[in-house]
């Protein structure tokens, strides 16, 4: 039986993307898939689509960065204190060598939280959880992630950070994908022992994307301690995840709701929104719009692949693309394939998505770190 379907677009998808979306509602026990504005085309399962089953679960449709999300956090200080070139040049520095990109550049292991120890529910995945992710934990990953730099309306300086559980989420998904029923697309039931082991494990991913963050956030709270004299306010901090599977109740009946790039939007809740690295970014609240399956788009979304990207862009182009934002120009040959240009437009985005978010805060960027590769 075909899933009912709910677009919401900012622009034409690419055929690709059309497909995907025709080939995800038909698979078994789909209830119901919502299609964001920042969609398109991924493996197996389009990034931008909340998906509710009865009782199956599709690890693809959560993704191999389980609990991948965002951190937001202010500081008391203006955005005019990152106007000078030498202090800007001074924080890449130091947030390149606090933060790794990924373990092969790690200096020192990270100790886990206390409630973060590992109880996965093989020993091979707890033996991953033990060598790798005390050596992931702290590190940023390469791609989309991020630290971001901001100023908001009241040129107050925040803080923007994405990244997610790294290589224990791929190590995760690869270990239940093999223990999958065969189909359309591998699946769990999840009342089964499998099911129980992934759903168990792919929480505990989640926990661990979310001390990744907590890591790198307090480096960069260090670091702008160190250099701007400012510390962090708290209670400004929002977070929210955007790759996850729960159990919800939507339309009176509880559901698995697989979201693949896409957070959350109960009503009242809190979230972020990015836009690619040079353009502006949001912090939402929820409406808890029911044919959402209560979720929102979780960035800008690509318009062009990475292969695209980087035929399409120079690194002449992406410096022309960030000439207002901080960054490590030695890095533009690498980081062409995340060009802005390279991404919808996100504030079409938000405007697709008025009934499912409402805009609490605009950002513009003021420096942006990726990771080495």
């Amino acid at each position: 039986m075909t899933a009912r379907i709910e677009l919401w677009t900012s622009e034409s998808l690419e055929p690709s993307t059309k497909a995907m979306i025709q080939r995800t509602r038909q698979l078994d026990d789909v209830a119901h898939l919502a299609v964001l504005p920042d969609a398109h085309a991924a493996n197996d399962v389009c990034v931008g689509t909340a998906m509710a089953t009865r009782s199956l679960i599709y690890p693809s449709a959560v993704g191999g960065d389980i609990g991948c999300g965002m951190l937001a956090l202010a500081f008391d200080a203006d955005a005019d204190a990152l106007s000078d070139g030498q202090r800007a040049g001074r924080i890449l520095r130091k947030l390149a060598e606090r933060i790794p990109a990924s373990r092969r550049s790690r200096r020192t292991k990270l100790s886990f939280p206390d409630d973060l120890t590992p109880s996965l529910s093989h020993d091979q995945l707890n033996a991953i959880a033990h060598s790798d992710g005390s050596l992931q934990l702290g590190t940023l990953g390469s791609g989309n992630h991020f630290v971001e730099l901001q100023s908001d309306e009241d040129d107050r300086l925040w803080l923007m950070l994405h990244t997610g559980s790294r290589a224990i989420g791929q190590a995760v998904r690869s270990h239940h994908l093999a223990h999958c029923e065969p189909g359309q697309l591998p699946h769990l039931d999840a009342n089964s022992e499998a099911g129980r082991a992934y759903l168990h494990d792919a929480a505990w991913a989640g926990r661990f994307a979310r001390a990744n963050r907590h890591a790198i956030a307090q480096q960069v709270i260090d670091i702008l301690s160190d250099t701007l004299n400012t510390r962090a306010i708290e209670s400004t901090r929002i977070e929210c995840d955007h790759n996850h599977v729960r159990r919800e109740s939507h339309f009176d009946v509880w559901l698995y709701v697989h979201r693949k790039g896409a957070i959350s939007a109960e009503a009242g809740s809190s979230g972020v929104v990015p836009g690619s690295m040079g353009t502006l970014s949001y912090h939402v609240r929820g409406l808890g719009h029911p044919p959402s399956l209560k979720s929102g788009a979780h960035g800008a979304g690509r318009r062009f692949s990475r292969a695209q990207a980087r035929t399409r862009f120079t690194s002449a182009d992406l410096k022309h693309q960030m000439r207002r934002v901080w960054f490590d120009p030695r890095q533009s040959s690498n980081l062409r394939d995340e060009a802005p240009h390279a991404y919808k437009d996100v504030r079409s985005v938000m405007t697709a998505q008025l009934d499912l978010v409402q805009i609490t805060r605009t950002l513009r960027p003021l420096l942006v770190y990726k990771g080495n590769r």
